[in-house]
């Protein structure tokens, strides 16, 4: 394959012109070193080397302006609008970067296109009254001062640029248009031969310097373009080239030189669906795992979307071992920037007190949580443990030893909305990290962390030379405006091994073997998104470049790009839902319509391979180890839940009471229903407590009514946090408790006037009870907390709360045998039945007993008793009161259940359960 540049040199070689004279302008500098590249390999005798310009560097050297950076170029604006606005109406330095940056955009383009910007912006100012306003015959003061903004622009534009050109500097547009203007002037000073190769997209500024070497120098212009294109006027990858070919008048004169029809030759095209952008990067390494040596030498991989850098270098195959990375890697993606991010989120609110997971993600962040361990987790566990929702930073730096302190105070000791103070305290960070990565010998880590270094000298500089950064949050958009556009430059042999680029750094280059990622709607080509002032209707009435010009120049690169080559592979993502989602490109479909006889075409659909991998139900036998703990478990007593967990799913039983394996602590935001259901029992029993073994009267219940609310706030703070609950959810949560428990207490007072003499037996009392179970040789307890015991008009009852809601049909039973093995049926009678054996053996139970729970979501159905079924049918007679038969009958479940727990030869078998909420 013979690339466009060999052709240009081998001709311009065979014309016996001196090369060494002549001065080269392409559309990059990285195309600039390909021909130094393509000529040395050329020419038969050494040369000096010619002169090559990139087209920015080419319009610097003929108007004699050095170009300023974006961030630069908004400082530069402010003192300008500064100037032209009175005191009263300037809007300050964040309030303007809002719509700064848009304007210079607009700017520029006014520039490039060599519109007269005066009457522009009046024709816009125009527009925008009576767009928004014709209707209204007396304008308010926001009308007057919208309108005013308008009027001003030309102004503005003016003295930016009058400012820029007094210090011989310039934002692009501005630097092509005093190229424009100086052309005749650098010609006349140049005599020697220019060649501008590989250019497509002209603004009307390049047109214009192009067009005068052209027509009053030796200047050639080498445009790369297949006849097929050319030929076809609806085709977007020939717009520009067959517009200049009409209407330029050199043309009328003269041929285009070097046509090609290149296009239409063998090519293999594979066109590959595969879902997400990972999916891509691994069947992108998979491709080049098939390549030999000298196929990688002619292949360049097309990345769409820069963010699929990192993947893909991670998918790479190991035998590559030459390879040129032309796009850079930017710095925004660096996994130090989050830790940066996250600084400067909680330093934007300005809290005296920082929120518990800003916190956490903070210490426990990859850029620090190697230094701060294990102190780090320590702290984190004592935010959970105390419930710390907000921290102070002396609180939180209490956390650390001496030796880390200082760092905790860089990143939480308030900022005091400082930019100067922020600077300082973000080097000195950097410079506790680079110490430990120096340790370490962590390189690349090193290298991103100089990048941030530079850039935070660079703000420090800025903010010397021009003092408008005023606030945190300006110092966060300028550091994040300038980390958008660093990158982090690898290191490589240009002309050897695989080629890694984006699509702007293909300009102007060939090779046989071409993959392209990212071939999607949205980003081959970009779409229809504008960051402007200037309506659709303007620009095309000024020929400014719209969404379909933008489309075209991306048209023109992907078909350049095949143009030459042989082999082409295509990805898109397949996923039309979620993050980095799109349509296949409108480009596929056009190569599959406009296909030529010689180009083979394959379309796959690439799906991961996921193999069914079948759940095996976990089984653990018990080894002695096991067994130990099992009797030491009985020993101290099976609790009711800990009976109901091995019911729902032994292996649960194994995790939390064999090897005491909890939910890992975490802090409640807001009340957990659990919280919420302690608060209600400390409650209840702080009322009722100091009246065991009396009678409750109307009076009584009244007392707790009063003390409702104080009671509420000290249970909450001794079982939640001190925090108040006087907002958000929290105190929706603390209204739910309150209504609770009044409506509880209401229903305790119609039970007194309804006649109920109600007498507290037990109050939240801890049982423990023995039992004798045949064939087990060690002691066997059971224990428990009962929520109440009462005597209602000559009737025990045992009574267990519930914050949830629980029916009737739950605490009943008809299969005795199913209520050890069923957990959704019977685990609430389950529950009732062991505190009535608890209180049994340990006083033997004063006949009649029911049993029950009271759930504080259906108070309606009052006192749920626990009742035995003779049928399964509903409306068969049912038996209310507890008595021996029915302990009797439930005993020998509980053994049986024991029984199993304690058998060695009986492993802890998972079971398939459904998620359930249960009740508190």
């Amino acid at each position: 394959m013979r690339s466009f540049i060999n052709r240009v040199l081998q001709r311009l070689l065979s014309s016996e012109e001196n090369i060494s004279e002549i001065t080269f302008v392409l559309p990059s500098k990285r195309a600039g070193a390909f021909l130094i590249n393509e000529l040395s390999r050329l020419s038969e005798k050494n040369i000096f080397a010619p002169k090559i310009y990139s087209i920015e560097q080419f319009t610097e050297e003929i108007s004699g302006l050095k170009t300023v950076d974006n961030t630069i170029s908004i400082f530069e604006f402010f003192e300008v609008y500064q100037r032209c606005t009175p005191k009263e109406e300037q809007e300050d330095f964040d309030t303007f970067m809002n719509w700064a940056q848009t304007l210079i955009h607009d700017f520029n383009e006014v520039d490039r296109y060599l519109i007269d910007h005066r009457a522009f912006f009046n024709y816009l100012s125009e527009i925008q009254d009576q767009k928004h306003w014709f209707l209204q015959e007396e304008k308010t003061d926001l009308i007057k001062n919208y309108l005013k903004f308008w009027h001003k622009l030309p102004e503005f534009y003016e003295k930016l640029s009058d400012k820029f050109r007094s210090k011989k500097q310039g934002y692009q547009g501005l630097i092509y248009r005093k190229a424009s203007e100086k052309i005749a002037e650098y010609a006349a000073g140049h005599s020697q031969k220019h060649v501008f190769i590989g250019f497509n997209a002209l603004n009307a500024a390049e047109e214009k310097i192009f067009q005068y070497m052209l027509e009053n120098t030796t200047a050639e212009v080498f445009w790369d373009m297949d006849e097929i294109f050319l030929q076809d006027r609806e085709h977007g990858a020939s717009l520009f080239i067959r517009e200049y070919l009409e209407k330029w008048p050199y043309y009328q004169n003269h041929s285009i030189p070097l046509t090609t029809e290149e296009y239409a030759g063998e090519k293999n095209i594979e066109i590959a669906g595969i879902p997400k952008n990972i999916g891509q990067a691994k069947y992108l390494g998979e491709i080049l795992a098939t390549m030999d040596q000298s196929e990688l030498e002619k292949t360049a991989v097309v990345l769409g979307e820069e963010d699929l850098l990192l993947p893909v270098l991670n998918s790479l195959p190991p035998h590559i071992s030459a390879l040129n990375i032309t796009m850079g890697f930017p710095l925004k993606n660096a996994p130090i920037t989050s830790f940066f991010e996250k600084l400067f989120h909680i330093h934007l609110n300005k809290e005296k007190e920082y929120y518990y997971k800003d916190v956490i993600s903070i210490i426990n962040h990859p850029a620090i949580a190697p230094i701060l361990n294990p102190h780090a987790a320590k702290a984190t566990a004592k935010i959970s443990k105390e419930n710390i929702v907000y921290l102070k930073p002396e609180k939180l730096i209490s956390f650390f030893p001496e030796d880390l302190k200082n760092l905790i105070t860089y990143c939480f000791k308030d900022w005091q909305d400082a930019p100067k103070l922020a600077l300082q305290n973000l080097q000195d960070i950097i410079s506790e990290i680079k110490a430990h990565l120096k340790s370490t010998e962590n390189n690349l880590g090193l290298e991103f962390l100089y990048q941030f270094h530079v850039l935070f000298n660079k703000l420090e500089n800025l903010n010397e030379l021009y003092p408008h950064i005023k606030t945190i949050k300006s110092l966060h958009s300028f550091f994040r405006e300038m980390m958008s556009t660093q990158s982090l430059d690898f290191q490589g042999r240009p002309f050897n091994g695989l080629q890694l680029m984006g699509m702007l750094e293909s300009r102007a280059l060939d090779f046989e073997n071409v993959i392209i990622t990212s071939v999607n709607e949205g980003v081959l080509p970009s779409g229809k998104s504008s960051n402007s002032f200037i309506p659709y209707d303007l620009k095309k009435a000024y020929n400014l470049p719209t969404y379909r010009e933008k489309d075209a120049v991306y048209t023109y690169h992907f078909y350049r790009l095949l143009q030459r080559a042989k082999k082409v592979t295509l990805l898109y993502n397949t996923e039309s839902s979620g993050l980095n989602a799109g349509e296949k490109s409108r480009f596929l479909t056009q190569l599959e319509i406009e296909k030529q006889p010689k180009h083979q075409i394959i379309k796959k659909s690439i799906a991961p391979k996921v193999s069914a991998n079948p759940k095996q139900l976990q089984e653990i036998q018990k080894t002695p180890q096991i067994m130990e703990k099992i009797r030491s478990l009985a020993a101290s007593g099976f609790s009711p839940s800990a009976l109901t967990t091995y019911i729902r799913n032994p292996l649960d039983f194994y995790h939390q009471y064999v090897l005491g394996i909890r939910e890992q602590e975490e802090v409640e935001e807001t009340v957990a229903y659990n919280t919420l259901g302690t608060v209600v029992h400390d409650t209840l029993q702080n009322f009722y407590e100091p009246y065991e073994n009396q009678l409750i009267s109307e009076e009584i219940i009244e007392t707790f009514i009063k003390r409702v609310d104080s009671e509420i706030k000290l249970q909450f703070e001794k079982s939640y946090t001190r925090s108040p609950m006087n907002r958000g959810q929290n105190l929706l949560i603390f209204e739910v408790t309150k209504r609770y428990l009044l409506n509880f207490l209401k229903y305790e007072q119609k039970r007194l006037k309804r006649g109920d003499e109600i007498q507290i037996l037990q109050i939240e009392n801890n049982l423990k009870a023995p039992l004798e179970i045949p064939g087990l040789n060690f002691p066997i307890f059971i224990r428990g907390k009962v929520d109440r015991v009462e005597k209602t008009n000559g009737i025990t009852r045992i009574i267990d709360y519930k914050t949830g809601k629980v029916e009737q049909n739950k605490i009943e039973i008809f299969d005795w045998e199913a209520i050890a093995t069923d957990y959704d049926k019977y685990s609430k009678s389950f529950q009732v039945l062991t505190y009535a054996t608890m209180i049994n053996i340990t006083k033997r139970l004063e006949q009649p007993v029911e049993a029950g729970i009271i759930s504080f979501k259906n108070l309606k159905g009052g006192f749920l008793k626990f009742c035995k079924k003779e049928t399964p049918n509903q409306r068969s007679a049912k038996k209310y009161k507890i008595n021996n038969d029915i302990l009797e009958s439930f005993k020998i479940e509980l053994n049986k259940l024991i029984v199993e727990i304690c058998n060695p030869e009986v492993p802890f078998t998972e079971k398939e359960i459904k998620k359930s909420y249960g009740s508190f």
